[in-house]
């Protein structure tokens, strides 16, 4: 298993390298010159020159993307451009919005999605399988800005029960903490719930199928015993697998999410990032992220000998 880690943490390494190039050429090809975005309209080119040769933006692209890259690998993500903030410090102070907002929505989805997923494999085939699926199927085609927009019509304005928009730290208010993550998690991990819900039918339903799950039933087992501990047992690999893959879409959809509650996280950040040409803050974040999304397949790989003592590395 140690050797296995090793191999797999090495590997990553040029998998970051590329996604840093790629990222770093995409936001350098962004229309738009950051100095006016900085500085104003009314700048003079003097003053933008100036400004230019004060970001580093008057070298060649291949000398800027090697200036990053070594700060990259000593920990320093540079400063940003219009606060001067180092940002690893700006990403540090969203970051923690932003992984609430994530483990919220994930623990609904897992919570929501497997029994659900369990009840449409045990019921298969009948009016509450159809139901079910049919739910599954609106989550999954509804957009998130949709869903949210629609979520803050019913349970903020009509229902009056839970706040539009906000964010309230959890140091400082748990309570209104959990009730401002409430309907930005749901819209999230309504999706997730949704892939996950079908996933874990899918992969009960093949389990159904196995001759250890007919041994059992011939040998006078529950329903529920044969269900709980020996088909879903084996039917949580696949579904390991899909949550994890999941974590990647995640990460994305809180940009619209965060934009669209104003929760001050990561996606916020990106999302102001790209409208004020802050490229510093931009690649940092979304760099932040790819690494998140990287090492959660990774832990997901090492679930996967803990759930079936069969896989080996």
């Amino acid at each position: 298993m140690t050797g296995y880690l090793i191999r797999r943490i090495a590997q990553l390494i040029p998998v970051v390298l590329v996604v840093s190039l790629v990222l770093f050429l995409l936001l350098r090809l962004m229309p738009g010159d950051p100095t006016l975005a900085i500085l104003g309209q009314e700048a003079t080119a003097e003053d933008r020159a100036v400004l230019r040769s004060d970001l580093g933006l008057d070298v060649p692209l291949w000398q800027q993307f090697t200036q990053w890259l070594g700060g990259l690998v000593t920990g320093d993500l540079g400063s940003s451009w219009l606060t001067d903030e180092q940002v690893s410090a700006v990403i540090t102070e969203r970051l923690a919005a932003t992984v609430e907002l994530g483990l919220i929505a994930l623990l609904f989805a897992v919570v929501i999605g497997i029994p659900a997923g369990i009840v449409a494999a045990v019921r298969a085939r009948t009016r509450t399988d159809t139901v079910l699926n049919s739910t599954g199927l609106v989550a999954l085609s509804a957009p998130h800005f949709y869903l949210a927009a629609l979520l803050i019509l019913v349970f903020a304005l009509w229902l009056r029960i839970l706040p539009a928009s906000g964010y309230v730290p959890f140091t400082e208010d748990p309570v209104q903490n959990l009730r401002h993550m409430v309907l930005p998690a749901v819209t999230i991990g309504s999706t997730i719930a949704a892939v996950t819900m079908r996933q874990t039918r899918a992969a009960l339903l093949a389990a159904f199928g196995e001759d250890y799950i007919r041994t059992a039933e011939a040998s006078g087992l529950s329903r529920r015993r044969i269900v709980g501990v020996y088909a879903l047992r084996n039917a949580v690999v696949p579904v390991v697998t899909v949550v994890a893959l999941q974590i990647g879409a995640l990460m994305s959809a809180t940009v619209v999410t965060e934009t669209v509650f104003t929760v001050p996280g990561m996606g916020t950040l990106i999302v102001n990032g790209i409208f004020s040409r802050d490229l510093p803050v931009v690649q940092g974040a979304v760099l932040m992220v790819v690494v998140f999304v990287l090492l959660v397949n990774l832990l997901a790989d090492l679930v996967y000998a803990w759930l079936d003592p069969r896989i080996t590395y």
